[in-house]
Parts: C-alpha cells; sequence; structure tokens
C-alpha cells in the first residue's frame, strides 16, 4: 500500500492546484485514479469531485455579500447528481430547456427558485413554466402571449422577468452574450413597449435578467459589467408595471484554461457587490440581486480520463492515441469556440511528476485531426494502459460533445 504523503501538482499551464496527488498518482475524491477507475469500470470518464463543489460554493459565500442570491446555471453540467448536490447548496437553479427543468424539479430545486432563460423556447415548454410555477426569462415579445394563455387555461400566475439585452458588452469576456445584435433577450430599447405588453396582459411581472457574456478573469470588467447591469435595470424600473422583486446580474467568472492565466480575484467583486446591495436597498428595496454562474461552480471539480490504447511515432512526434477524444469532450478538442486552439491542462493521471518527460501529442480514436486533445505538450512519459487526465473539464463537456459521432461507446459521469 502507497504510505507516501499527498504532494501538490506541480505548476504546468494554468497552475492546477485544486487535487492531490500521492505516490505520482492523482488523488479524485480521496482515491487513487487507478482504483476510480476500476470502480467506474471502464474509460473514458469523467468524474466530478463533490468536496471541490461545496468548497466552491462556500468560498463564493465568504467573498460575497451574505444579500447576494447564488443560482446555478445547469447547462454547465446537468448530470442529475452534480444537479442534486449543487439544489442543496445555492439559492436556485437556471434552466435553459424543459429538460433540464424536469432534472432540477426532480433533484428538488424549489420551483420558486428556479427561472427559465433560452431564446428559443417552443409553446409546450412555456407552458410546462407556467405549470411548474417557475419564473420564465421572456427573450421575445412572442412568448408573452403564449404565457398569457396557458396562464389562463391552467388558472396559475405567469411568473416573468424580462431579458435584456443591453447596450454594452462584457469586457474581456470569452464569450460576449449581450451588446450589439444578438439573439439572446429583448434590446434594452424595445424593453419598455414590452413591459406594456406585460401589464396589458396580466402577467406577473417580477423583474430583469441581464447577462453580458462569460469566462472573463477580469474582476475590473466583472465590476463594470455588474454596474452597468444595476444602473440600467434602474433606468428600466420607471417602466415596470410593478417593483422590481428579482435583478439577476448574470455571471461571467471565468476559470483559467491557459499558460498565464491566474484565478479570478473575488475580492474586488465582493467589494463592488456590497456597494450594489447597499443602493439596492434603498433604490430597489424589494429586490433580490441575483448572480449567476455555471462554469465557475463546477469547471474546475471535473476531470476526464481517457486511457492510451497505442503509442506511435509519426516523423519524430509522439502520439499517445486514447480510447476518447472529441466526442466526449468537445471543449477541449478547441472546436468549442475556440478561435485559436489552445490546450487545456492535461497530465499522465497515474504518473504526474514523473522526471521522464516528453513532448507528446494525445489524440482521440476517431478518423478526424480535429481529434486532439493535447497538441505537443510536455508531458510524463506515457505507455499504453496509462491515464491521460485533462483538467478543467467539470463544465461544457460530456452533455456539450458529438457522443454518437462514428459510433464509438458514451462516456461515463460519475460524482465521488
Amino acid at each position: 500500500m502507497n504510505t507516501s504523503p499527498p504532494q501538490r501538482i506541480p505548476p504546468a499551464h494554468a497552475d492546477m492546484t485544486q487535487f492531490d496527488v500521492s505516490g505520482g498518482e492523482l488523488l479524485v475524491g480521496g482515491k487513487r485514479l487507478a482504483v476510480l477507475a476500476a470502480q467506474v469500470g471502464q474509460t473514458p470518464f469523467y468524474a466530478y469531485d463533490r468536496s471541490l463543489l461545496r468548497l466552491r460554493v462556500a468560498e463564493l459565500r465568504r467573498a460575497l455579500p451574505q444579500a447576494i442570491k447564488l443560482h446555478y446555471a445547469m447547462k454547465a453540467n446537468p448530470l442529475p447528481a452534480v444537479v442534486g448536490l449543487m439544489a442543496g447548496l445555492v439559492d436556485g437553479i437556471d434552466v435553459a430547456s424543459a429538460g433540464e427543468l424536469k432534472v432540477a424539479l426532480d433533484a428538488g430545486a424549489a420551483p420558486a427558485e428556479i427561472s427559465f432563460a433560452g431564446p428559443g423556447k417552443r409553446d409546450v415548454e412555456l407552458r410546462q413554466a407556467v405549470a411548474a410555477g417557475v419564473l420564465v426569462n421572456v427573450e421575445s415579445a412572442r412568448e408573452l402571449p403564449v404565457l398569457a394563455a396557458a396562464s389562463q387555461e391552467l388558472g396559475l400566475p405567469a411568473r416573468v422577468a424580462v431579458r435584456v439585452n443591453p447596450d454594452f458588452e462584457l469586457k474581456g469576456s470569452g464569450m460576449k452574450m449581450g451588446g450589439g445584435p444578438k439573439q439572446f433577450g429583448i434590446d434594452v430599447e424595445q424593453v419598455p413597449d414590452v413591459l406594456r405588453q406585460v401589464a396589458r396582459l396580466g402577467l406577473a411581472f417580477e423583474g430583469y435578467h441581464l447577462f453580458a457574456g462569460s469566462q472573463n478573469l477580469k474582476a475590473d470588467s466583472i465590476c463594470e459589467a455588474q454596474l452597468k447591469s444595476y444602473e440600467l435595470a434602474l433606468r428600466l424600473a420607471e417602466f415596470a408595471p410593478t417593483p422590481l422583486r428579482f435583478l439577476n446580474l448574470g455571471g461571467g467568472f471565468g476559470i483559467p484554461y491557459f499558460p498565464g492565466e491566474q484565478r479570478l480575484d473575488l475580492a474586488p467583486i465582493g467589494t463592488n457587490l456590497a456597494t450594489l446591495v447597499e443602493r439596492a436597498s434603498r433604490e430597489m428595496p424589494q429586490a433580490q440581486l441575483v448572480i449567476e454562474l455555471g462554469r465557475y461552480f463546477v469547471g474546475e471539480a471535473g476531470i476526464y480520463v481517457t486511457r492510451v490504447v497505442d503509442r506511435k511515432v509519426s516523423r519524430g512526434q509522439v502520439f499517445l492515441v486514447c480510447d476518447g477524444g472529441l466526442n466526449h469532450h468537445l471543449s477541449a478538442s478547441g472546436n468549442f469556440g475556440q478561435v485559436v486552439r489552445k490546450n487545456y491542462p492535461v497530465t499522465i493521471g497515474n504518473r504526474v511528476g514523473g522526471t521522464l518527460r516528453e513532448t507528446a501529442s494525445a489524440v482521440g480514436p476517431l478518423c478526424t485531426p480535429l481529434d486532439l486533445l493535447a497538441d505537443r505538450m510536455d508531458l510524463p512519459v506515457a505507455q499504453i494502459g496509462d491515464l491521460v487526465v485533462v483538467f478543467q473539464s467539470g463544465a461544457y463537456g460530456a452533455s456539450a460533445s458529438p457522443q454518437p459521432f462514428l459510433g464509438h461507446p458514451a462516456v461515463v459521469e460519475v460524482l465521488v
């Protein structure tokens, strides 16, 4: 039995310090990687560490004002076990389809604290939302009469917030979701007319949802976006049919993936939000301020594990051919939004910190050169049977990947 004390993973890429290592082997949920792989019964698989999920929520609670409500955007990781855990840790769940709504309700999330966003909600989904009693973030005037009809038919209130497409962007965000022409939300200049329709149709107006962008590591940019969002909501409050009860300031909190990136500094964000909470107590006293996060909650708590099935050398370049790749982890392959492909943090999970190293590429089993998990990275020397680990894999992994592509087996996900 290995009794050597746990060692921290040495810095490589973005500095991975959240997982321990013992005897050169990664520990996940306190288990050695090889033992976990045997327990799962197959590779590839995703593993999410529940202790890290709890720790991340606790860190946010300490850093942000108590009055700020935390919502989990479950599109980042909709695994029912993860959603069930998060539902007990955060204040609300944000869903983006009727399918996600079912998972959230099955996980025990309170309907009063579920919000439903998405630019293309089908009529049947809007009816389901009214029946469930959740808050609908309206993204088009088309949704309003559908909600009103469902409310009348079911004899239930249709709870709505207006998702606003602001006239600004989240500077430095990896993915901009507000400002300029967007399929998300209602352009700010159209909001007064939409609010008049909300009042005319008798919908239960609660507030606004603003989401300017995601994956941002610059605290000052996030603070600026939160301030602008708050002040925009304050200006729009004069058009609201009732006092604001709900203000979702979005998220945008990023996690580090690539060389040179540093973890987000929460301190200035907490200070900024404290100022907004104080202002809200005077300027919109009935409003609940919400931060909506997905990737930031779960991204660093997960790994993707795939086994080396072949080791090839082609004209001097080493290729570690694995039993999973792009089909299970589209993000790590660089084909989920990267303009210029960069490597996620990768290691050989059963040889972490090995002194024998080489420059190697880890590829999957698919018949496409896009199936690339690590491109010419400095890695411990690996052999057939070793376990390649991709860090920062807790968000936008299995559910964001084309698993049926080329007919390979589906990936397994576990919460440990």
